[in-house]
């Protein structure tokens, strides 16, 4: 089984990010797999220090329920709740018959800035 990858950018072009996963789907090799975020505020407003430490801690430990992710981040469960279903809408965890996962492998993140002139 290929081990998945993600790369995370910020791409305020969505027409171009629809290119790019088109190009990505013609292709007979994984590719990897990509989030995109239209501006910095929406990247650290979604993705807080909290929910990485919360993937981080995941990667690699295979499904867990609800309770075993509190336990292993040692944070409240009402709290982790919250959170595990923030990073499943973003497609950061993943829901499988066994309980949460983080399917990634590697995780990269692609940020870029440039001055305007």
């Amino acid at each position: 089984m290929t081990k998945r990858t993600l790369t995370i950018r910020l791409r305020q072009d969505w027409k171009a990010g629809l290119r790019a996963a088109g190009s990505k789907a013609k292709s007979k090799t994984y590719q990897g797999e990509e989030l995109a975020f239209e501006t910095p505020a929406a990247f650290f407003g979604r993705l807080t220090e909290r929910r990485w430490e919360l993937v981080r801690m995941m990667q690699g430990k295979g499904a867990m329920s609800m309770r075993g992710i509190a336990g292993l981040v040692g944070r409240d469960l009402k709290r982790v709740h919250e959170d595990v279903t923030d990073l499943l809408e973003l497609g950061l965890l993943e829901r499988i018959e066994e309980g949460v996962e983080c399917p990634f492998a590697r995780i990269h993140i692609d940020i870029e800035m440039a001055s305007a002139a």
